[in-house]
């Protein structure tokens, strides 16, 4: 099985997901727009997150360097907060 790979597209900022072809940059025939579905899967793991640790997501860059703040708040009565 080919591994899953999951990017941005830089031109559109459409997120996508499935194979990439040997030189490691073009996408196979299998690539598929996953951007509702990836925003939602964020949106809920910061929710959940946020609950758990009682902070928001914080994701860091390799030497450790925070690079990104995932803050999420719920607009509607499902779930609760």
């Amino acid at each position: 099985m080919k591994k899953l790979h999951i990017a941005t597209s830089e031109l559109t900022g459409t997120i996508f997901a499935g194979s990439i072809l040997k030189d490691g940059r073009t996408w196979g025939a299998n690539k598929k727009d996953v951007t509702i579905e990836s925003l939602v899967a964020v949106a809920e793991h910061a929710l959940h997150f946020k609950k758990r640790h009682g902070e928001d997501v914080i994701i860091s860059k390799s030497d450790g360097t925070p690079e990104f703040k995932i803050s999420v708040e719920r607009l509607n009565a499902r779930g609760g907060k």
